[in-house]
């Protein structure tokens, strides 16, 4: 699997509160993935693109939510989201500041 297929797959980290106080906690890292992605194409993506070992990899589908914009209804978009456990020791640098 080369490098841009693996971009693809791995859209962008999720980051929320929740996300934060797992990563700090649990050791696991949150990811919003393709929704045609498996747990296998995550676990090799991110082994690949952050150069470490994966332990665990959980999938959950996020619906999207109703919303009411003045009289027009809509809803949000449905995304994918993966938990990755990482090995003891290993960590992913997300903030990019060294």
């Amino acid at each position: 699997m080369d490098i841009t297929n693996l971009s693809k797959i791995i859209l962008m980290p999720h980051v929320s509160e929740k996300s934060v106080m797992i990563a700090d906690n649990v050791k696991q890292q949150t990811f919003k993935v393709a929704s045609s992605a498996t747990k296998k194409d995550v676990k090799e993506a991110i082994e690949k693109l952050f150069e470490v070992e994966v332990i665990k990899v959980n999938i959950l589908t996020v619906t999207g939510k109703q919303k009411v914009f003045g009289r027009a209804k809509g809803k949000r978009k449905n995304y994918k989201k993966a938990y990755v456990t990482l090995k003891d020791g290993q960590d992913i640098d997300l903030g990019g500041a060294s």
